[in-house]
């Protein structure tokens, strides 16, 4: 592991070694998206109010400001603290952001343009910049202004409408929407870096949540839609249908998956159902699409005639993708998760023992890694504006 308890912080090995971010941004969408960024290299200086972004103060903890969830999502960061009521405090910023490769911030529109932290302004200042925001809906819409949370999003998007229980609509228990429009942020901003090397301009990206959840959303359900012929429906049957779910067994629940014909046959034989493969409603793509209810019926009550062991093995020898039915507890024990050493842990200088979860992307050349501890609030406030001090010393004239 690149982290060394012992001497301090290793140097980043990242793709993004070198490149520097300013993160101005709170809960969870900017977090995990500068987070991943952190992993990659890059020197990400986190910029808090006094108070401190509120994910300090949401999950089990040692100590004051420092809760489990802000831990998950905030290694790999220097963190600063700034009061933007303050002019000087505003000048330190628009100071750090010009030593910046990146900026990242979550506020809305007008709120930017009042702290003078717009892209027009900034890239004036900077050409090569490159300007990352996400909120709920384009900055050019009528609505660049609205607040806009998860909930808010999973709603609006059709995804909670989707995820009925008993005809009621509901919300994943996750933030999906934080989480996935973190990761397209992420990579938005990687894919402006590689821009500005073949351009030497920056530019401004952003992320509507709105658009990446309903674009991501209606992948495989705008169907119809995608003929303009909406009549047809919304919505691919093989997903909505309430008999997908993982099957009962004689003594617990397993999940398994049959797509190609292929698969099918050799999985009609390990249920002892041969004689499916040659059914018209059940023998081709199309006709399983059409009768799916039926057929994820006839897959359900077979399974639930023997063990979840002996299902596993069974499956596993028919070469039809199987698997167990995890519980959270399960998955922080789980096999496949130890031997890759996913769950890594560390000695916190003022936390004691933590647990982080791997970069999810490997690097052949240019390896993640987790070379930070996740900060105190304004842990590194005085050794950010000494290096800004060195720097304007080296700037100005003898």
């Amino acid at each position: 592991m690149a982290l060394n308890n012992d001497s301090g912080p290793d140097r980043p090995t990242g793709p993004l070694a070198g490149v520097r971010v300013i993160d101005l941004t709170i809960n969870v969408l900017g977090p995990v998206s500068t987070q991943i960024l952190g992993d990659m290299g890059a020197d990400v200086i986190k910029v808090e109010a006094p108070h401190g972004d509120d994910m300090r103060r949401i999950g089990p903890s040692r100590s004051d400001g420092m809760s489990a969830f802000f831990l998950n999502m905030n290694r790999n960061k220097r963190s600063i603290v700034l009061d933007l009521k303050q002019s000087d405090d505003r000048k330190t910023l628009h100071e750090l952001v010009g030593t910046a490769d990146v900026f990242v911030h979550s506020m809305r529109p007008s709120a930017a343009a009042r702290l003078e932290l717009d892209y027009k302004k900034l890239s004036r200042e900077s050409s090569r910049l490159i300007y990352a925001s996400a909120g709920g809906y384009r900055n050019d819409s009528s609505r660049r202004d609205w607040p806009a949370f998860d909930d808010v999003i999973q709603a609006a998007s059709g995804l909670a409408a989707m995820n009925r229980l008993g005809g009621e609509p509901r919300y994943l228990p996750t933030v999906i929407c934080d989480k996935l429009c973190g990761y397209i942020l992420a990579s938005s901003v990687a894919m402006a870096l590689y821009a500005r090397e073949r351009t030497g301009v920056g530019q401004e990206v952003h992320v509507a949540m709105m658009d990446a959840m309903v674009g991501f959303n209606m992948i495989e359900h705008l169907w119809g839609g995608v003929l303009d012929q909406p009549e047809l429906g919304i919505g691919y049957g093989r997903l909505m249908t309430p008999h997908r779910r993982p099957y009962k067994t004689r003594d617990s629940y397993i999940s398994l998956l049959a797509v190609t014909n292929d698969q099918w046959r050799r999985l009609f034989v390990a249920i002892n159902r041969p004689e499916l493969a040659e059914d018209p409603r059940y023998s081709r793509l199309e006709a399983r699409v059409k009768n799916i209810d039926e057929l994820y019926g006839i897959i359900s009550d077979a399974i639930e005639s023997d063990t979840t062991s002996a299902w596993l093995e069974r499956l596993t020898a028919a070469d039809i993708p199987n698997g167990p039915v995890e519980d959270f507890q399960d998955v922080f024990h789980d096999q496949y998760l130890t031997e890759n050493g996913f769950f890594r842990r560390f000695q916190h200088p003022t936390e004691g023992k933590i647990v982080s979860m791997a970069p999810f992307a490997s690097f052949s050349k240019t390896a993640a890694s987790v070379h930070r501890f996740p900060p105190k609030l304004g842990q590194h406030t005085s050794e950010i504006v000494e290096e800004l001090a060195a720097r304007r010393e080296k700037r100005s004239p003898p």
